[in-house]
């Protein structure tokens, strides 16, 4: 099986913002990148649909389509639609088993979500601890005999860093696709209030990753904390 990721967002514009480069840095690289949306922001994420009379079902169905071609341009292999609803994202036991069936199923080497703390978009951090439980539940035997190796988990960067207290301890250099990233942004206009605050961001990440990278060049970067330590034999040599 080839090498896999899995991302699980809160709502379905998550994974373009903060991941959106690292999705088609990988899926660029034969990686295959699956995509978990917990709900479709319907509520609290989607402003601009919510015009005249405008539905519910109508709004998350702009949602999904907006979702499918961003996911589309950044290669992603596939895409599941929890529907949980949004603010607040409910406590789903059914969808730590579906993530937790996805993990035993994909073998993913990694996990992308969101930092554990948010006071800003307490979703966030229900989704967090959602992917915990799902990759616990995939690590134990009992529940199956094709539990995995437990994959590390990167949380990506939040929309306020410092109220949620995120240090990144991975700067990922994403100047290569930022263009793939781009198109993928401008594929939700419903949020594109949020695009030119991206690109600085990534910028800004560009920036810092540049000034420790080993190669010049770097403009943009996105910025991630690994929740668990990374194994190594030695430092150097």
């Amino acid at each position: 099986m080839a090498d896999s990721i899995l991302v699980v967002t809160a709502h379905v514009g998550d994974f373009v913002w903060r991941c959106g480069g690292a999705m088609a840095l990988h899926a660029r690289r034969g990686v295959d990148v699956h995509v978990v949306c917990l709900s479709y922001g319907e509520n609290g994420e989607s402003n601009a649909a919510w015009q005249g009379d405008a539905r519910r079902d109508t709004v998350k169905a702009l949602r999904r389509a907006e979702a499918e071609e961003a996911g589309r341009i950044l290669g992603v292999a596939s895409m599941d639609f929890h529907d949980l609803g949004d603010y607040p994202l409910p406590e789903s036991a059914d969808s730590v088993r579906r993530v937790s069936q996805l993990l035993r199923q994909t073998q993913a080497a990694a996990v992308l979500t969101h930092p554990e703390h948010d006071p800003s978009n307490l979703d966030h951090c229900r989704t967090h601890e959602m992917v915990l439980r799902a990759r616990m539940q995939a690590m134990a035997p009992g529940h199956g005999a094709d539990f995995v190796v437990p994959p590390q988990v990167y949380s990506f960067e939040p929309h306020q860093t410092e109220l949620c207290g995120f240090k990144p301890n991975v700067l990922l250099d994403i100047t290569d696709v930022w263009d793939i990233k781009w198109q993928a942004m401008q594929a939700m206009p419903t949020q594109r209030n949020l695009w030119a605050y991206y690109e600085r961001v990534a910028l800004q990440r560009g920036a810092q990753a540049g000034r420790r990278g080993k190669t010049a060049g770097t403009r943009y970067g996105e910025a991630y904390q690994s929740i668990f330590p990374s194994v190594v034999t030695a430092f150097a040599g």
